[in-house]
């Protein structure tokens, strides 16, 4: 009597068939819904070393380029900002040069009557050449200088050659680097070349002819 109660109480044994096949159908059974017995996914794939590898070049070669354009922008607004600086400056020059010509003219005519050839004045006069010089003041226009008309303004005109020359300077011309502060006023003559080709004057030709006569 005790031994049945005993067996009854044992719990059931089950199975669990694990065959993807059924076998009394042959058809392929579904994955169970818990996943029990389904095998493990396989782990993904790791990148290929070659694919990063490019991908890391690509991405270095665009930073690279980016910056290399930053630093071509940089220098060209440098190269702008340094041309503006120096052409206010230049300006600016210009301008306090240009309020001084008169005294150089006064400077010139002073020496030119002898009153600049010695004393304090003397000192004063070419201290004030020599700075204005270093600064980059230049003077232009004199008596047998070929004629420009860019450089020189002709008051009077003598002869009537193709290669005038600078007879007389009535006023001296200055500029500022490539930038004319005023033009020369000047008298034009023929060059040598126009007198060469022209050959002997009216008074020569009679002179000439005189001699022949008397011989």
């Amino acid at each position: 009597m005790s031994e049945r109660t005993d067996n009854s109480e044992q719990e059931p044994i089950t199975f669990v068939d694990n065959r993807k096949i059924d076998p009394e159908t042959g058809e392929v059974r579904e994955a169970a819904a818990d996943g029990a017995g389904a095998p493990a996914a396989p782990a993904a794939a790791a990148p290929e070393p070659a694919a990063s590898a490019e991908a890391t070049n690509g991405e270095l070669a665009e930073r690279t380029a980016d910056l290399q354009r930053l630093t071509a922008e940089y220098a060209n607004y440098r190269r702008r900002v340094d041309r503006d600086r120096k052409a206010a400056i230049d300006t600016a020059k210009a301008a306090v040069v240009t309020e001084l010509l008169g005294v150089l003219d006064d400077l010139d005519r002073a020496r030119a009557h002898g009153d600049l050839e010695s004393g304090p004045m003397k000192s004063v006069a070419d201290k004030l050449a020599d700075a204005l010089h270093k600064q980059g003041l230049e003077e232009f226009g004199a008596e047998g200088e070929p004629f420009d008309p860019t450089l020189h303004e002709a008051v009077q005109h003598e002869g009537s050659g193709h290669d005038p020359v600078i007879g007389i300077v009535m006023r001296k011309g200055y500029r500022f680097g490539e930038r004319v502060l005023r033009h020369a006023l000047v008298g034009v003559t023929d060059g040598v070349a126009d007198l060469v080709e022209a050959g002997p004057t009216e008074t020569e030709a009679s002179d000439a002819d005189a001699g022949a006569n008397n011989q």
